[in-house]
Order: C-alpha cells, then sequence, then structure tokens
C-alpha cells in the first residue's frame, strides 16, 4: 500500500495534531491591526520553532517592511521534484466580538449538523492556519517514516489579508531559494465532505475606498435639511447607481474584456451538485440575487461583482443627534474574471465614480490593494497528481471548480517563479471564514493531512 507507514502515523497521531493547531489558533495574529504586531511576531517565531521540531532545515523568520515571512526546506535530492508550499499565518479581525459563540482565540471543538464528527471553531481556523497546518503535519509524517519522496521548501507569510504587500518583494529576491517545479496551496475549499472538488479559477480583485464631503463641518439639520446636499444620501444614491436593474454593473468599459464561458463549459459547470434551497436555508434567506442570465454558481465564479464591504458616516450613538455629516466613506470591492486587469478597473471606477458625484459634493477614490485573476489547466501533470490524490482518500474522483474568491499573490507566482499553482484546498463554504464563529470540520483537517501525502507520492512519478 503507498504511504503505508505515513497513513499508520497520521492515524496514531491525531490528538497531538489537533491540539497542535489549537496552540497556533491560540495566537491572535492578526495583521490588519497594528495593536497585534506583536502577537503577528509571535506567532511567526512559534511556527518557525515547530518546523525545526519536526525535522524541517533552513528554517527562518524573515524581516520584510511588514510582518515575517516563516521559510523552511528539506532537500532530499536536488535530481527529485521539488514542491513549493505557500500559506498564510495571519488572520482577520474576530470582530464584532459579541458574535461569536465562544472567544475567537479560545478554539474549541463542537459538533454541527454538517460537521457530526465535530469542527474547531477559532479565528483562523479555515484560514489558513487549519489548512497550511494539515501540510506541516503531512510532511512531518513523511519524514518520520521516511517516506518523504521528493523536496520540500514551505513559506508561510504573515500579510495575506492585508493584500500581501511585501511578498512579491521576498519572491523577486529570491528566487534561487524559491527554485521549484509546482507550488501547492490550500487556501481554498471544496463542494462538500462527499463531493472532493479542485479550485482551477481564482476571480482577480480591485478595492478601493472612497470619501464623499459636502459641507466644511457638520450641519444641524434642521437649519440646513433640504438646503445642502447630504454626503451620505448622496454616496447612498451613487452606490445604488452602480447596478442597473439586471444587477449589472454600469462602469463603463467594465465587461469590455471578461471571459465568456461557452454553453459546453457552462454545461459542464452545471454538472456540480448544487441546491439552491439549501444554499437558502444555510443563509437564512428567501431567495438568491444576482446577474440576470446567470445560476447563483456561475454569479460566485465566473462573473465579475461589485460589493460594498462597509459603509460609515455621520451620528451612530445612542439616541438621536439631528446632524448632516460632513463627510460619508464606503469601502467597495470587485471581484473580476479572465482578462481583467485590477489596476484598470480601479481607474476605470474612479474616472466613473467622480463623472456622477453632483456639483455640491467632492469625491475622493482612494485605490487599496488588488489581484489578478487565475485559471490552472486543468489537463497538466500535477493536476493528474492532485486528482488521483483525492481519488485515493475520497474514492471518487475531485470536481474540477472556479472559486469566486481572490488569491492575488498566485498570479504573481507565475510572473515572478514562473510556475503554476494546484489549488488543494479542504474547506467549505459553511466554515465561516472572515465572519464570526469560524470552524474547521475535524474530517476535513484529517482528510487534508491524509490526501496531501499522496500528491507528494503521484507528483514525484511525473
Amino acid at each position: 500500500m503507498i504511504m503505508e507507514k505515513t497513513q499508520q502515523f497520521i492515524g496514531q497521531h491525531k490528538d497531538r495534531f489537533v491540539a497542535e493547531l489549537f496552540a497556533l489558533l491560540r495566537i491572535p495574529s492578526v495583521s490588519a491591526d497594528p495593536s497585534y504586531q506583536q502577537d503577528v511576531a509571535a506567532c511567526a517565531t512559534h511556527l518557525a520553532a515547530h518546523l525545526k521540531d519536526i525535522g524541517l532545515d533552513a528554517v527562518e523568520v524573515i524581516p520584510t517592511a511588514g510582518h515575517p515571512i516563516v521559510y523552511a526546506e528539506k532537500i532530499i535530492d536536488a535530481a527529485l521534484p521539488t514542491i513549493l508550499v505557500y500559506g498564510h499565518y495571519d488572520v482577520q479581525p474576530a470582530d464584532p466580538l459579541e458574535l461569536w459563540h465562544t472567544p475567537a482565540f479560545e478554539p474549541v471543538i463542537k459538533q454541527t449538523p454538517i460537521h457530526p464528527e465535530g469542527a474547531i471553531f477559532a479565528r483562523g481556523a479555515c484560514d489558513d492556519k487549519g489548512q497550511f497546518f494539515m501540510h506541516v503535519k503531512a510532511v512531518e509524517a513523511m519524514l518520520q517514516t521516511q517516506e518523504l519522496p521528493c523536496n520540500l521548501k514551505l513559506m508561510i507569510e504573515g500579510e495575506e489579508e492585508v493584500g500581501s504587500p511585501n511578498l512579491a518583494i521576498f519572491v523577486r529576491e529570491n528566487k534561487t531559494k524559491l527554485k521549484a517545479d509546482i507550488i501547492l496551496v490550500s487556501d481554498t475549499g471544496m463542494l462538500a465532505n462527499d463531493t472532493p472538488s479542485i479550485t482551477t479559477g481564482l476571480r482577480g480583485l480591485s478595492y478601493v475606498e472612497v470619501e464623499v464631503t459636502g459641507p466644511n463641518r457638520d450641519l444641524h439639520s434642521g437649519l440646513y435639511g433640504g438646503c445642502v446636499a447630504n454626503p451620505i444620501n448622496t454616496l447612498t444614491q451613487m452606490i445604488a447607481s452602480l447596478h442597473d436593474d439586471n444587477m449589472r454593473i454600469t462602469i463603463p468599459g467594465f465587461y469590455d474584456k471578461v471571459v465568456e464561458l461557452s454553453t459546453e463549459d457552462r454545461a459542464e459547470m452545471a454538472k456540480a451538485p448544487f441546491s439552491e434551497q439549501a444554499y437558502c436555508e444555510a443563509l437564512d434567506i428567501r431567495a438568491t440575487h444576482g446577474e440576470k442570465g446567470y445560476s447563483t454558481m456561475e454569479r460566485g465564479s465566473i462573473r465579475p461583482t461589485l460589493d460594498v464591504n462597509g459603509i460609515w458616516g455621520g451620528y451612530t450613538g445612542e439616541g438621536a443627534k439631528t446632524v448632516i455629516a460632513s463627510k460619508a466613506f464606503a469601502k467597495i470591492s470587485m471581484r473580476l474574471v479572465p482578462d481583467q486587469d485590477p489596476e484598470e478597473i480601479t481607474n476605470l471606477f474612479q474616472k466613473h465614480f467622480e463623472s456622477i458625484a453632483p456639483l455640491s459634493v467632492r469625491v475622493k477614490v482612494t485605490p487599496h490593494h488588488g489581484g489578478e485573476p487565475v485559471v490552472t489547466p486543468t489537463d497538466s501533470p500535477a493536476y493528474a497528481a492532485a486528482s488521483r490524490a483525492y481519488e485515493t482518500t475520497f474514492g471518487k474522483k475531485p470536481i474540477p471548480v472556479r472559486s469566486g474568491g481572490s488569491i492575488p499573490i498566485i498570479a504573481m507566482f507565475e510572473q515572478e517563479l514562473g510556475l503554476k499553482t494546484i489549488l488543494m484546498g479542504f474547506g467549505l463554504d459553511s466554515d465561516a471564514i472572515h465572519s464570526p464563529n469560524e470552524h474547521f470540520g475535524l474530517f476535513n483537517y484529517f482528510k487534508g493531512i491524509e490526501t496531501i501525502p499522496y500528491f507528494y507520492k503521484h507528483f514525484s512519478e511525473i
């Protein structure tokens, strides 16, 4: 049996593997909030120490202009293939804290209808500590049983949740160190525990912040209401105009480079199991909503979108304050599909948003981070190796799917290193990443640890 010793080792150490993940999850490595800077650094140090303990070499905590990158490797034979594993140890803020059923950084195991075997509840459980730690444990098992069939390089960053501002610099300056044959990432999901899938596409991203300014100070709404533009009213009207009645984005030129899938490709996508009713029930909504002419699965994967991620201004405290705010703000993200260019889309947005502003207000658009859309081939030897790995542990072939999410650095890896990426994610849509009560099923955690060694095995035989 292939990898028999490795699989036995995994089975014998499951409790320890959970306890070690818990230790990692307890560290509040929130990259977006400067008050957590020491915690982010502590997480990097903790991870590096663990990688040394399991037998990896050349372990480093590498400083950047922001949060550090953790690097490690195991080169057993220069003639063998090399896999570069990428992940991130930083997490999203836990806010709003009051919506968590248990503290965000005190991991617990609870049963759910989707996870009857139990799920780990904690910020970062799925995104991405639990998922990159699957690789750490899989590699440990292969090292301990002397069944590692190829070389390994591991690169875990601490800034993914803030757009990886320093990763490209590190990659560009360390191309020799990072030389490999394929990149392996687990920061995506699969369709269901009984329906394995491999992500073959990711949407790109353009993220902006807008500021609308009216009068030079907050005004009394009784004395000035009806006479002076209310920036909050104006901002909401401008945002509402960004979609038409068919939920198509109204920015001129926005769809010019969108690659339309063929009827045949859309028919293949439709074969993936999906229940509109179950989807609505899981989200407690009465109906789905989106661009006319496309299914829910298509809207969430192959179509571009524009969403307001945050909006604020004026008085929001207890009681009433009759005020016309001087300013109003919003954060807006646009998910992009091949061949949309993030910089071009950002420019189109800025030009359009400024053009629709009435003379009664001033508008400022501030671009934030973005990322290129990615499509990975399904006819490559690496994809075949991943497919065989899933088939071994799940007993069925995985379905290729495109994800609605974005991992901006995947396109950068290809540009800088010339390497394709295999996305072997084991999370579920229901795992509430970026939301309160984020969790990761024990089934998924262990299935990932069990599956990854088979990818190493099959890829090394290419």
